[in-house]
């Protein structure tokens, strides 16, 4: 079968099309054929070796997490799904990629493909929807009432985040560039701060929690304007002790990660904020509650761009711009 992978971990990985065994079946495992796959932030650094300590593949690997398509053979223990079931699933950490005609998922990752959903629409949602669930309703616990920080409003992770803050009652502020502006207010966020315009850590105040979602020194600043005993959940690093623990790591990553993450840490501390990093996990329990939002139309998917397969990795370079609102997704068919 036809695959989207990279050969090797650095500079010069080979991403590319290979024709791949298809995948064999274990028996909680369900073999799906792959309708559409998005691409997120994650897929680009997997191939630099950033994650190569603590994310597991066999050279070379199929790239992609998400994907929505057609169940077309189970395994032997596999119950809550059928031949001919459209799916849609996050197969990331699970040792196996989704930029592929067919792809293997685990029954524990997939849910029913919402009703009301294409398979393009379906694809873009997994690993935002995991990852803002994780975080908020999970890590934080966010509340009614509450207020949260989600910067980069306008992209995959933002758009997501924000609705799903709104409806649990919390008041949203975000980061976005003058464009969309419009978009982030009409997915509900209340306080917009115009990157090109202002520093949002001279506009917000007061808030209660915050994601971090955007490299360099923008965790630091999102400290700031937290109230005491407030917490932020860090989606892009640095990786902490906690996490190291939760993966199994060794020793000598744990030192590592403790290292890593002794500053953000610090400053943390002492202005009574809790930081976190968090690795999403699939869950196909998770992801059916999310469906269940989708299918009532309480949050809906925002897709930027769709690629064809055979551009796939033109998916990916377009994804690194930075650019994208909202998701980018590859159809297969």
């Amino acid at each position: 079968m036809k695959a989207l992978t990279f050969k090797r971990y650095g500079k010069s990985p080979e991403i590319g099309f290979s024709d791949v065994p298809r995948p064999a079946l274990k028996a909680d495992d369900m073999l799906v054929q792959v309708h559409a796959a998005s691409v997120n932030p994650i897929d680009n650094m997997i191939p630099t070796g950033l994650f190569k300590a603590v994310v597991k593949f066999q050279l070379p690997a199929t790239l992609g997490s998400d994907l929505a398509g057609v169940v077309t053979e189970v395994g032997s223990r596999v119950t809550r799904f059928k031949v001919g079931d459209a799916v849609f699933a996050n197969i990331f950490d699970l040792g196996t990629g989704s930029i592929a005609e067919f792809a293997v998922v685990p029954e524990s990752a997939a849910a029913l493909k919402p009703d009301n959903l294409d398979f393009v629409q379906a694809a873009s949602i997994p690993m935002v929807g995991l990852t803002s669930w994780q975080a908020i309703k999970e890590r934080i616990g966010l509340r009614a009432g509450q207020k949260m920080f989600i910067p980069a409003g306008s992209g995959g992770i933002g758009t997501f985040a924000i609705q799903l803050a709104k409806l649990l009652g919390a008041k949203v502020g975000t980061t976005t560039s003058t464009g969309n502006v419009e978009l982030v207010r009409n997915l509900g966020a209340d306080e917009v701060v115009d990157y090109k315009k202002q520093s949002f850590e001279t506009v917000l105040r007061d808030y209660d929690a915050a994601l971090g979602t955007v490299r360099g020194d923008s965790i630091e600043k999102s400290i700031g304007i937290l109230k005491p005993r407030g917490k932020i959940v860090s989606l892009v690093g640095p990786l902490d002790v906690a996490f190291a623990r939760a993966r199994r790591a060794n020793v000598v990553l744990t030192v590592v990660f403790a290292l890593m993450s002794r500053r953000i840490k610090s400053l943390a501390k002492k202005r009574d904020v809790d930081y976190s990093f968090l690795f999403a996990r699939a869950d196909g329990e998770q992801l059916a509650q999310i469906g269940k939002l989708l299918e009532a139309q309480r949050i809906r998917p925002v897709i930027d761009k769709v690629f064809p397969f055979e551009q796939a990795k033109e998916a990916l370079d377009y994804l690194a711009q930075g650019r994208a609102r909202g998701k980018v997704v590859v159809q297969m068919r």
